[in-house]
């Protein structure tokens, strides 16, 4: 596993859907909800931000058409 944070794994679409789901969840936990899912929204939110997604590295998998998907 190559956790290289340079190598962008996440594609426009997918960066924007990750943006956000990532304020509505930290609106949410703002208005009273749970602070997990503040926290879970900063993290979401922090990896649209980066365009790396650590969990697509691990099953080699990418959303970002312009570069393909590391080896096995």
């Amino acid at each position: 596993m190559n956790l290289d944070v340079t190598n962008p794994n996440i594609g426009n679409t997918d960066r924007l859907i990750r943006f956000a789901v990532g304020i509505l969840l930290i609106i949410g936990a703002v208005r009273g909800g749970s602070w997990l899912a503040g926290l879970i929204g900063a993290v979401v939110i922090g990896t649209a931000y980066l365009r790396f997604c650590p969990a697509y590295t691990l099953f080699h998998f990418s959303t970002n058409k312009d570069v393909a998907p590391a080896a096995k």
